[in-house]
């Protein structure tokens, strides 16, 4: 189907690499235009679906149509569809409270990225530090411990991620999570920028629970 002019316009304008900033500010300035969204993510590009994952309306969004998203990024390479996985997520599945239930069901889902949204979404939970804690945390720790070994990379930095946090907000948990990291050797020896905190698990538990002492 032909796009719109509106959407030839947006997708002649992102076609320079703008900066992910003035994506942002074209999303403000548009807000919520679902059919404009489905065209921009129709064109299969990189900038104009990053732009469409700020406009999607996630009140017409089924979870039909979040598996078809989900499928859609596996067209890109891994940097492109973690930035467009994670824009959907922050911008749209967790706004919704018709799809937040809808996402604690996809940990055993077919699609790896429905099962990477699973886990950060779980992370998130958690990393804000509410009080208490999610009460499922002893059985997401079953699960991390034995499927963490073989997940996708993508998937496994996710879960990694939350079994982080779990560590750092549940002391009773956190022998346990550091035993795991120290079995795996996840992240161990890669390079660490400044100021940031080492994806490790012993490292990473360690750093952030001494930043709240």
């Amino acid at each position: 189907m032909p796009l719109s002019s509106r959407a030839r316009k947006l997708v002649a304008e992102l076609s320079d690499q703008p900066k992910l900033g003035d994506i942002k500010k074209l999303g403000k300035e548009i807000k919520k235009d679902h059919d404009l969204a489905g065209e921009l993510w129709a064109t299969g590009e990189y900038y104009p679906r990053l732009l469409s994952t700020l406009i999607f309306d996630n009140k017409l969004l089924t979870e039909q149509d979040i598996e078809v998203l989900a499928s859609d990024l596996l067209a890109h390479d891994e940097k492109e569809r973690n930035q467009l996985s994670d824009w959907l997520l922050a911008n749209q599945l967790t706004k919704s409270k018709k799809i937040v239930p809808l996402m604690e069901t996809w940990q055993d889902h077919p699609s790896r990225v429905m099962r990477r949204w699973f886990w950060y979404h779980q992370a998130r939970l958690r990393w804000t530090g509410r009080t208490p804690p999610p009460e499922n945390s002893s059985e997401l720790l079953d699960s991390l411990e034995a499927d963490m070994p073989s997940a996708e990379p993508e998937v496994q930095w996710v879960m990694n991620f939350c079994a982080g946090w779990i560590g750092v907000y549940e002391p009773k948990l956190r022998a346990r999570c550091v035993k795991l990291g120290k079995k795996l050797g996840l992240y161990k020896d890669d390079p660490v920028s400044k100021n940031c905190t080492p994806s490790y698990l012993p490292e990473f538990i360690r750093i952030e629970v001494a930043k709240r002492e």
